[in-house]
């Protein structure tokens, strides 16, 4: 594979990696993380790094994810003109003025000039509805997150109706869906909410409540994971910055499934049949934007995720409209407490969710009571930053499903809960799900919860840089499949109750690696491998707390690997 198309070189690849190594010995331990002293002993560079850069797209335990987050992982956002604000639509902070009409007031507004921001001065601004962002460059903004409160009085059961799953049954989709600051497509919203209004339960994603909303671009030719530039059968409806999805469906005997799952003997042997809410979530769906056309090639401003076959049949199509360009900056939102509702029965007093976004992010916002924290439901390349969880204790602080890839969440932080927990709630931590692929934690201070790989084969993820009381459980039912797909990477891992579930990954997720841990050992939750055979799985530098150099694998990737 050619990587000349975006400047890289292997020997400017290898110099900008010695250079990462070298300066992640001494840099600054990031949050949660114990301070180097004179006299201990210097950082180690594992062998995978090494490796890894020889080959940074194709590693087969370390997935490439070095562009995650919001325009590549940009680390300042935009200001966007005109500012617009609340007081002037109608809201004051006085605590008995509901201001969710004038929020949105605004919000219609900005999104009628074709993006602004809306400004929430200090205070605290009661809103008995949900915040909707549906237009592009759109940001709400408060003063700072100690600064700014919206305090809510209401759940989305309350405001749109009971959700039920699309798979049966009694749960509550408010469980892991909606929040009460929604940013999502005005018109994907919209149906939406007639969908859960009209009980016909939807799919959430990028093709409609039913996924047929798409039409085929063009067929795309075979390509091998890491490709960054393809060949399709005709041109003529794609251009350079426009969003395609691109479709990768399964074949009769499941090898796409198989491949997710690092192939050979073990993903093979697999009982895939009865797995239907894991084959509902197929075909893959990615979202991606085009760099270039030049002829039939056509390059992508990130490599390809997967191997592209024919019997799998890849093509690039059209989707919903996604929501780019917009944010939640500056403000905390505080839930009127309540008791926590028995698992799977919330009723959507939930925090910030993305949907069907792309280039979005939430910065500097904390929420407080919730049932759900912070949401990415089929997002892509969206950035959560500087966010805080707490309270009287969630269901999920974080999570990340229903086809969710290449996002960042960094410098965040899960509270220790207030309240103490209902023997029938159940608590899990970073959740991701549902074929989401190369998303990325980063230095995170988790005081409760576990990394909550919630079966339907995500893959391809990143935890980096975090310290963790590993007191949370996965979730996810049999029929939804395995636990871990392949590349998951667990690196510099800090647990501070010793538990392994979850964690070390050696000897449960195929073509894995974990990569400076702390002790650990098994005990409350134990899972065994879905995979028969040899897991190819990885483990270095273990047990060692805070020695692997670098420390942070996403930072190092970004700066290493241009």
């Amino acid at each position: 594979m050619s990587t000349a198309h975006h400047g890289m070189t292997r020997r400017s690849l290898l110099a900008g990696t010695t250079a990462v190594a070298a300066a992640a010995i001494t840099a600054t331990p990031a949050l949660g993380a114990p301070r180097t002293t004179v006299g201990q002993v210097p950082g180690e560079v594992p062998t995978l790094w090494r490796e890894f850069v020889r080959t940074p797209f194709t590693h087969p335990q370390i997935p490439y994810i070095g562009r995650a987050g919001y325009r590549g992982g940009a680390p300042r956002f935009p200001h966007r003109p005109p500012v617009l604000d609340i007081r002037r639509y109608g809201a004051v902070a006085d605590g008995t003025t509901d201001c969710a009409p004038a929020i949105n007031r605004a919000i219609a507004a900005a999104g009628r000039a074709g993006g602004g921001t809306v400004s929430i001065p200090p205070g605290t601004f009661r809103i008995d509805g949900l915040i909707h962002i549906g237009h592009d460059n759109v940001v709400l903004r408060g003063a700072g997150s100690d600064r700014t409160t919206l305090y809510a009085t209401k759940n989305l059961t309350e405001l749109i109706g009971v959700y039920g799953s699309r798979y049966g049954g009694t749960k509550s989709a408010w469980s892991w869906a909606g929040g009460l600051i929604w940013l999502a497509p005005k018109a994907r919203w919209d149906s939406l909410v007639a969908a859960i209004k009209a009980q016909t339960w939807p799919f959430e994603g990028w093709t409609g409540n039913k996924r047929d909303e798409w039409r085929t671009l063009t067929p795309v030719e075979p390509a091998r994971q890491g490709d960054w530039t393809v060949t399709v059968a005709d041109p003529s409806h794609l251009c350079p910055g426009a969003l395609v999805l691109l479709r990768i469906s399964d074949d009769a005997t499941h090898t796409l499934l198989q491949h997710m799952s690092g192939g050979g003997p073990g993903p093979a042997a697999y009982y895939w049949e009865d797995k239907t809410k894991l084959l509902s979530y197929v075909p893959y769906e990615w979202p991606v934007r085009i760099a270039r056309v030049r002829g039939r090639r056509v390059t992508l401003e990130r490599p390809l995720p997967l191997d592209l076959r024919p019997e799998w049949n890849p093509q690039f199509t059209t989707h919903v409209r996604e929501l780019t360009g917009s944010g939640v900056e500056g403000l905390t939102l505080e839930v009127m407490e309540t008791p926590q509702s028995p698992h799977l029965l919330d009723k959507g007093y939930n925090g910030v969710v993305l949907q069907c976004a792309y280039d979005c992010w939430a910065d500097d916002v904390t929420v407080r009571n919730v049932d759900n924290g912070f949401g990415l439901v089929a997002a892509s390349s969206c950035t959560l930053r500087r966010t805080r969880v707490g309270g009287r204790g969630e269901h999920h602080p974080y999570f990340c499903r229903e086809g969710s890839h290449d996002n960042l969440i960094e410098d965040f932080t899960i509270e220790q809960r207030t309240v103490p927990a209902r023997a029938d709630t159940q608590l899990h931590g970073i959740n991701v799900e549902g074929l989401s692929s190369h998303n990325v934690w980063s230095r995170g201070d988790m005081q409760m919860g576990t990394f909550d790989s919630h079966r339907g084969l995500p893959f391809a993820n990143v935890r980096t840089d975090i310290t963790v009381d590993n007191n949370g459980r996965h979730g996810g039912d049999a029929n939804a499949g395995p636990l871990f797909g392949a590349r998951f990477t667990h690196w510099n891992v800090r647990v501070t109750n010793g538990r392994a579930g979850l964690m070390k990954l050696d000897g449960l997720a195929p073509y894995s690696a974990t990569v400076g841990l702390n002790t650990v050992t098994e005990f409350d939750q134990v899972d065994v491998p879905d995979f028969t055979g040899d897991l190819h799985a990885r483990l270095e530098l273990y047990p060692t707390t805070d020695t692997v150099r670098p420390r942070n694998l996403h930072e190092a990737q970004r700066v290493a690997i241009r």
